[in-house]
This record gives structure tokens, sequence and C-alpha cells, in this order.
């Protein structure tokens, strides 16, 4: 079965990849199987300087998904690179993806060039869904122009991929990829999180500290593949698609709307497995579906 994809010129064994924020830095799963089985993954979300993250409670259950809002908790990139990177070198031997946020289009300059450095890093997904502190406090992702210019800083001080990480809280997300696209980004990843909140009945106070927090889970499925779909018929790099991915029917689902590689996220909480089983039942679907090689149906869905 062909289950090997290239993406941004690195080649994948196979398309399923750990989303950040759902999978630590590897060696946490390291404990429980093999994560070389994996195609690669996105480590947890890193930026210039640690953040402890937001206020508990930062997750809500709802109904086929979660709300969270832990607020981009991580140790900063000098941390990463000094302590998370050489535990990692233990157990995992593909390039993995560095998953960076930034609070300041210099935030995001300087946490890419650093990362790039580094041996094992292979790509460098850039999560644009961040508050703009000198924006007024708006996502660089909602804005051409703002998602643009981050894309811009970025390319300027790295040689490796850039995939830049979309929100899906817009009303275009076309616009959006095509202007980091011309700003020269070598990969769009989309969806991240949807916009939720939860009330809770006794108390009549929101059930996170936060108010609103990132809605995933198999919920926003249907939405991740529309958007993948729209942008991947838009612009001519790969997309990485991700939202409330949780089989491997679903990663075909996305990869016929047009995702060249799929990240699995909020299934990763409910079954630290959920990675490894779906690669395990690729060839199994394939096989039902006729599919002897999975780089062949990218963008493969049929109009009308």
């Amino acid at each position: 079965m062909g289950l090997r994809v290239n993406l941004c010129g690195i080649e994948l064994d196979n398309p399923v990849i750990p989303a950040s924020g759902t999978f630590g830095f590897g060696y946490e799963f390291a404990e429980l199987y093999d994560i070389n089985e994996l195609g690669t993954f996105s480590f947890k979300g890193t930026t210039k300087d640690p953040r402890f993250g937001n206020p508990t409670p930062r997750i809500a259950e709802c109904t086929s998904g979660m709300i969270n809002a832990v607020g981009l908790q991580n140790p900063g990139v000098e941390k990463v690179i000094a302590e998370e990177l050489p535990k990692l070198a233990k157990c995992f031997r593909k390039p993995v993806m560095a998953n960076v946020s930034g609070f300041s289009v210099e935030d995001y300059a300087y946490t890419c060039e650093r990362l790039d450095k580094e041996p094992q890093v292979g790509w460098l997904e850039v999560n644009v869904s961040c508050p703009n502190v000198h924006g007024g406090g708006m996502s660089f992702g909602t804005s051409p122009a703002a998602a643009a210019e981050v894309t811009k800083a970025v390319k300027a001080v790295t040689t490796k991929p850039v995939i830049i990480k979309l929100s899906p809280n817009v009303t275009d997300i076309v616009s959006i990829a095509k202007a980091c696209e011309e700003a020269g980004a070598d990969g769009i990843s989309l969806i991240n999180t949807m916009l939720g909140m939860r009330i809770n009945l006794n108390t009549r106070k929101p059930v996170i500290a936060n108010t609103m927090g990132g809605f995933s889970g198999p919920a926003i499925f249907p939405v991740a593949v529309r958007m993948v779909y729209q942008v991947a018929h838009a612009v001519s790099i790969p997309v990485v698609g991700m939202g409330g991915v949780t089989s491997a029917e679903d990663v075909i689902e996305m990869m016929l709307a047009g995702a060249t590689a799929v990240e699995v996220g909020a299934a990763n909480l409910v079954n630290p497995y959920a990675c490894r089983d779906i690669i395990r039942d690729l060839p199994r679907v394939m096989a039902q579906y006729k599919i002897n090689s999975l780089q062949e149906i990218i963008g493969g869905v049929k109009n009308g």
C-alpha cells in the first residue's frame, strides 16, 4: 500500500500527524508506543518567552467535542531547544514539525529563526491565530495583510519549509491563505480551533475561566473539510488538513478535499493511541475504496 506522501519536499511514511498541543513534545507518548510509526508530529506551541497559560478551569466538555483555553503554556523557545528537543531525539528519529506562536511579528521571527537552526526540525508550523498585542488584540490570522506580514518576516530568517496555520474564525479563509502564499509560505495548515463557549446552569457563569475557548473534536469536521477544500483549490502550495479527524476514513476524506497530510488533535486527548490506530487502519480502508496510493488521491474529490 502506498501510504507515503511528500510534504514541502520532505517524504513522510504516512500522512498522519498528531496536532500541536495534543501530543506534548512527543516523548511522553513514546512511553506508550513507538512514535516513529507516525508521519511526524507537531510539537507543543512554542513562544519566545515562557508562558504559564490561562487560569483554570481551561477545559469544557461539549457534544462531540471539547473547548480548551490552555493559553499556550510552554517553557519558552530556549528551554525547548536546551531540554525538550534532546529528550525527543532519544525516541524519535524523523524530522519534527515545530509549532510557533507569537504576540508580535518580532516574536514570530525570533522564535522561528532559533528553531530553524535545529537539525531535528523539518518544518515550521506558524500559528497566526494568536492575538496581536500591538494590533488591538485581534488575531494575526484574521487579516490577509497581518498574516502576510508574519509570513514574510519568518521566511526572511529561515531556510526550512514554513507552513502557516490559519484560524477558521474568519469570513473569507481563501483570501488569507492566498496572501500567505504570495508572501512566500511553503504550505497552509488548517483549521485551528473554532471559538466556543459553555455556561454552567447552576452558577450561571461560563464554564471556562477565560469565558471562551477553542472548540475542537468531531463536531467541527465538516467545517474543516469545507475550508481545506476551498483553500486547496485556491492555492498551489500543500495544505495540511485538521479539525475533528478521528478515523482512517476521515483522513481519506480530508485528502480527497485537498490535504497532503492530516493532523489529528482532540482524538489524542481521548485515546493516546488514536494516531497509531488510524495509521494501522489506513491499509484496510484504502483496500475498501480501491486506493493504491494516498499521494494520488490528494484533491481527488469529484465535482457535481
